[in-house]
């Protein structure tokens, strides 16, 4: 890659897409300090110097039924961008995942004569596999983080470059062990379960409530259990009880959680990397899971159980997700020589295996940066 200016168009439209946005512009700067970066993301690719264009607060929806609703505004974002791509004249488009926006954008610049990537690339293996035929006509480089990923869309005679899994590169966190015990009055001595409810209000509004329930079940069961709740940024959790610890790094809560109770996402994998034992759950709206049974081909909703191809983590999924239920479930998991904790961190050992070595973000940069 040259030394000179190097434009890149960037979209994210979800936190976790965020997250990876941020870490990809930080390695493309260290590869070339002038390149420069817009598009769509959140804070974290702010902070790395992109300016953004639209922010993820106002791109992140989930369900079927929640995207139709949004249709209108989306539609005139969808233009926005392409325009401001036009005008920009950026060397390089990089879509991370969000696809439904990101596939019709590739499609209309198709014929633009702009490379594109896309980073974290569209789970066709799950659902919509019509979207591999579109991909290979429309997008240059694509970038996988999942190693049963990529050998599904080489399946499909769709070229696919697997460098790792992100989650594998060590995040430093600035604080001690001591000193976050001591910040939210807790005794090291004792349980901790983190609760994860969600990055997007639509998660938190069904989630919460039973997540609260579950809490008081525990509570009784177990006197000397504390519990921490990871709040992702710009969500606003309700009703939360003076005995609930609120961090707002979430990575922090699941280091700490003896186990977890995590909404089904990309948390799930943090979690088994962190060795947190967990219970997964997820609630969409009646509608939007009525439609995700007839069209999701999978077996499981964790990515933890998709990539270890067996149900490492139990599932409790929308009328299945009670709070006796995850009680239930969470009780075992809470005790340190228990069976089943035993047999899941060992499981997350052998699936950490799979996902390669640390890395992952300057390995993209410089597949990117070759063919910018």
């Amino acid at each position: 890659m040259s030394a000179g200016l190097k434009k890149y168009f960037i979209i994210a439209g979800e936190p976790s897409g965020d997250l990876h946005g941020g870490k990809l512009i930080k390695a493309l700067k260290m590869l070339n300090p002038n390149s420069s970066f817009m598009g769509h993301g959140g804070d974290r690719m702010k902070d790395e110097g992109m300016h953004i264009i639209e922010h993820i607060d106002n791109l992140s929806i989930m369900g079927f039924f929640e995207v139709i609703k949004h249709l209108p505004r989306m539609s005139k974002i969808m233009n926005k961008t392409f325009d401001v791509i036009i005008k920009s004249k950026p060397d390089r488009v990089i879509l991370i995942d969000y696809p439904g926006f990101n596939l019709r954008l590739a499609k209309k610049l198709s014929h633009l004569n702009i490379p594109i990537t896309y980073f974290i690339l569209p789970q066709a293996w799950a659902w919509k596999e019509k979207r591999v035929k579109t991909m290979k006509k429309v997008i240059d480089q694509a970038i996988s983080i999942f190693p049963f990923e990529a050998k599904w869309y080489e399946s499909k005679k769709f070229n696919v470059e697997y460098l790792g899994h992100p989650f594998m590169d060590t995040e430093h966190i600035d604080e001690s062990t001591k000193s976050f015990y001591e910040r939210h009055l807790l005794n090291i001595n004792e349980p901790i379960l983190a609760l994860l409810p969600g990055s997007r209000q639509q998660e938190i509004d069904r989630h919460w409530p039973i997540y609260l329930e579950t809490v008081e079940i525990l509570r009784r069961k177990l006197k000397n259990l504390q519990f921490v709740v990871g709040k992702s940024a710009h969500v606003n959790i309700p009703k939360c009880p003076e005995y609930l610890k609120v961090e707002q790094n979430a990575k922090k809560a699941m280091v700490v959680g003896t186990a977890a109770l995590v909404s089904s996402g990309t948390a799930t994998l943090e979690c088994a990397i962190e060795n947190t034992p967990m219970v997964v759950c997820y609630k969409l709206s009646p509608l939007s899971w009525i439609i995700a049974q007839l069209l999701i081909k999978v077996k499981y909703s964790s990515i933890v159980n998709l990539i270890g191809n067996k149900k490492i983590v139990p599932e409790l999924l929308q009328n299945g997700m009670t709070s006796n239920k995850l009680a239930d479930e969470l009780l075992p998991l809470l005790d340190l020589d228990s069976e089943k904790r035993k047999n899941m961190l060992s499981d997350f050992e052998d699936l950490k295996e799979l996902l390669g070595s640390p890395g992952v973000y300057e390995r993209t940069a410089e597949l990117i940066s070759k063919q910018t």
